[in-house]
């Protein structure tokens, strides 16, 4: 799928994020520096950006309980989304959007909103008709998540530590029936 000029949207598999794993760790390193809540404080490394994506989003791949699309202009990786569809058997009809990245040299450009149309065609695929997520209360994926249809649940305060800052930041859980 194409969102914007130049940007081809596509899943990727387990061998694809293998190959690539310099490219996410940079897009990752990228957005963390840019002050993204996405589960990582600085300081921040290429190394510390590829460890997570070997050991935690491979695996995790190759177990087939969560998939990767990625963004790419001209080649290169500009963003990505993970759906975790590694449910309990009383929940197979749900699954989790994890990690929205967009580098931020690219955003405003419909990336963000392009990979989430492609992540819940893939979830409708895999017979998953709820999706949740947790986005850090007022930042910027807030509007768009909401803007795609996504309702809150709720707001847990002090829910994690600002990756930049010393503080604790709130989390908004937000959820959309497929």
């Amino acid at each position: 799928m194409t969102c914007a000029t130049d940007i081809e949207i596509a899943r990727f598999s387990s061998g694809d994020a293998a190959a690539h794993l310099g490219d996410l760790a940079i897009l990752l390193h990228a957005c963390v520096h840019d002050g993204a809540s996405i589960g990582f404080v600085l300081p921040f490394s290429i190394a510390d950006a590829e460890g997570f994506w070997a050991g935690k989003v491979l695996t995790r791949m190759r177990s087939g309980g969560l998939s990767l699309l990625t963004a790419k202009n001209n080649g290169r990786i500009v963003g990505s989304v993970q759906l975790d569809h590694d449910t309990p058997p009383n929940q197979p009809h749900r699954a989790e959007v994890r990690k929205l990245l967009v580098h931020p040299g690219f955003r405003r450009r419909g990336i963000g909103r392009g990979l989430m149309a492609v992540l819940e065609k893939h979830a409708r695929e895999l017979g998953r008709s709820l999706l949740t997520l947790d986005t850090r209360t007022g930042d910027m994926a807030e509007p768009l998540y909401a803007a795609l249809g996504y309702r809150t649940a709720g707001v847990i305060p002090g829910y994690s530590r600002d990756p930049v800052k010393d503080c604790l930041d709130p989390t908004t859980l937000m959820y959309k029936a497929l």
